[in-house]
């Protein structure tokens, strides 16, 4: 009895990985054995780096939150704990958006979350 391959099946297996390593540098792009490494390993830092953003632009918030905050004669951590007391539910995006955008604004709010 003849052996089965299900060449079908393996070559679209084998287009699948080297689909995802187009453009990889050398052999990192064209030889199966090193591309299924490169490739799990690029989807490795991608599921870890997926959720670093969010760190990321978290800090970024605050950051710019607590300046603007500054410049209106109080902190950060003050203007959150003002907002908890006062049960004010903005989140950080949207400040600090406000406060990139419209300095004004922020003033105002500041004023009626501190006052």
């Amino acid at each position: 009895m003849p052996k089965a391959n299900n060449a079908v099946a393996a070559k679209a297996r084998r287009k699948r990985v080297l689909k995802k390593a187009k453009g990889y540098w050398g052999s990192r792009g064209n030889v199966l054995t090193v591309v299924k490494h490169a490739v799990d390993k690029a989807e490795q830092y991608a599921y870890r780096d997926r959720r670093a953003k969010k760190r990321t632009f978290r800090a970024l918030w605050i950051m710019r939150i607590n300046a603007a905050a500054r410049l209106n004669g109080t902190t950060y951590s003050r203007l959150v704990d003002a907002m908890n007391k006062k049960s004010v539910e903005i989140d950080r995006k949207a400040m600090a958006e406000i406060a990139v955008k419209d300095p004004e604004a922020f003033s105002q709010l500041v004023k009626a979350i501190i006052d």
